[in-house]
């Protein structure tokens, strides 16, 4: 069983990780939050431009 002062040891080496390459969970709720908007209007009829990622 792991006690506190374990998992907050642990926090600063996810904090690194996060600073190097970025909060890839965070982005991830990102875009499906904007997906689940742009659903939600097309299946009410709602004509929207397609959103550019930026991938090729």
């Amino acid at each position: 069983m792991k006690t506190d002062s374990t998992r907050a040891e642990e926090l600063p080496i996810y904090e690194s990780l996060i600073r190097e390459r970025g909060d890839v969970v965070e982005e991830a709720r990102v875009v499906a939050e904007e997906t689940q908007h742009q659903m939600s209007q097309a299946l009410n009829g709602v004509a929207t431009a397609p959103h550019e990622t930026g991938a090729h």
